[in-house]
């Protein structure tokens, strides 16, 4: 499993926009893939579960990915997210 965690810096969090583009970049892999946040988890194939978490500026939230492409997936992600979060514990996928 690799896991990676983040801070948010966008100032408008995980909307709609960003959240839909991660969600068709982690449906591209076959890894488990999970976004959370506190004690919330969602699927990061799911639109409507990661729009459930509410991830707003400043959030500290971890990424996931478990499977034969799990490190792709997490590099994929990652770059899709772009300067919209910064690593908070030097973790690599």
């Amino acid at each position: 499993m690799a896991e990676v965690r983040l801070s948010v810096l966008d100032p408008a969090g995980l909307h709609a926009r960003p959240a839909a583009q991660f969600v068709r970049t982690a449906s591209r892999f076959q890894s488990d893939i999970v976004l959370g946040i506190g004690d919330k988890a969602a699927n990061a194939k799911s639109l409507v579960g990661i729009l459930g978490l509410t991830i707003r500026p400043g959030a500290q939230v971890s990424l996931t990915a478990d499977g034969p492409d799990a490190d792709a997936a997490l590099s994929a992600l990652l770059d899709e997210l772009g300067a919209a979060v910064e690593r908070v514990d030097g973790t690599n996928p």
